[in-house]
């Protein structure tokens, strides 16, 4: 075990998060269904089998054995993050990378923590004891800062010339932004759901002979197959709707690296979260997810500052959206606290 190692390999998940769909910016000539499609396929479809073959003996006949409530639980959750995957893609193209992933982050950590226990009916755990207090407070707290980050979005879009939104962010639009940010952090919550709920198939991995280290990876498979049912199925939809099948007649190298450079980027953050673990305590383990969301907001904020999402707004704008950005990641640091 090696806990600083393992706490960077979470936030190196948060930098895959915060940065992989910077290569979409360079996709030329492709409606975003088409090269939506083409980053979920590899990244979802085809790189997890690549992965699991190298990482976990037999892997097939090894997730195929695990009982099949873990499976379709896995691939359900997967399913439910899927429609949050969707939003999550819209509300970038919306907001930009740093005032985007600040709210859909913040409201993924609430949404995670706060539906389970309601959903099995016991919301009174919610506020049974100090160490529950403390993780509703950090869920208050959360709620807070995406408050700031949000006013400081629509300040942005008051002082900013239109010009300068759109070259940072081509079709900034806040209305629109927010509410695919609240369907986004509320789905995408199901990625974590799957992720914390394949533990018998992880148990399977290991006694086929997979390291601990690598454990995980049939889970993430799973869990990513339910999801590409969901986007898969949206992207087809769209090319009937407006006609865009045309696109994969004019192929682009271009386009395709660069799509598989996006799933590729954007795996990594779950497999920060499922091999980090291991190389922790145990009893420090449950702060996975929370370092990897905490630090995709700090790495995705100095992103959009750095492409230009905030060039031209005042200091209170900016003072809120730095405001909104600690609290953020305070709040995680509590709900983890009050989770232990």
């Amino acid at each position: 075990m090696n806990t600083m190692l393992g706490m960077a390999v979470f936030a190196l998940g948060g930098l895959a998060g915060a940065t992989f769909l910077l290569p979409a910016r360079g996709v030329k000539g492709w409606a975003y269904e088409t090269w939506w499609f083409v980053y979920v396929f590899l990244g979802l479809i085809v790189c997890p089998p690549l992965i699991c073959y190298c990482t976990v003996p037999d892997f097939w006949n090894v997730t195929m054995s695990a009982p099949p409530a873990v499976l379709v639980r896995c691939a359900a959750f997967g399913m439910m993050w899927g429609v949050g995957a969707l939003a999550w893609g819209l509300m970038v193209r919306y907001l930009g990378i740093g005032l985007g992933l600040a709210i859909g982050c913040g409201l993924a950590a609430a949404a995670g923590t706060l539906i389970p226990p309601i959903a099995a009916g016991k919301a009174a755990d919610l506020v049974k004891d100090a160490n529950a207090l403390t993780v509703l407070g950090g869920v208050i707290g959360s709620l807070v800062g995406i408050v700031f980050v949000g006013l400081a979005g629509k300040a942005k879009e008051n002082e900013m010339p239109e010009e300068e939104k759109r070259k940072a962010v081509a079709e900034f639009d806040f209305k629109k932004g927010i509410v695919t940010a609240v369907i986004a952090g509320v789905f995408s919550a199901g990625m974590n759901f799957g992720l914390q709920g394949g533990g018998a198939l992880q148990e399977l991995a290991v006694k086929a002979g997979a390291k601990e280290l690598w454990s995980g990876m049939p889970v993430i498979m799973v869990v990513l197959w339910g999801g590409f049912l969901v986007e898969g199925g949206w992207c087809l939809q769209q090319h009937f709707k407006n006609r865009t099948f045309g696109d994969y007649a004019r192929p682009s190298l271009r386009n395709f690296l660069l799509c598989a450079l996006i799933g590729v980027m954007w795996l990594l953050q779950f497999i920060g979260v499922k091999a980090g673990e291991p190389l922790v305590p145990p009893d420090l383990r449950y702060i996975s997810f929370a370092v990897m969301m905490a630090s995709t907001i700090f790495f995705s904020t100095m992103v959009g500052v750095i492409l230009g999402e905030w060039k031209g707004t005042g200091f209170r704008t900016k003072a809120m959206l730095v405001a909104g950005t600690v609290v953020l990641i305070a709040s995680f640091c509590a709900i983890s606290l009050g989770s232990k």
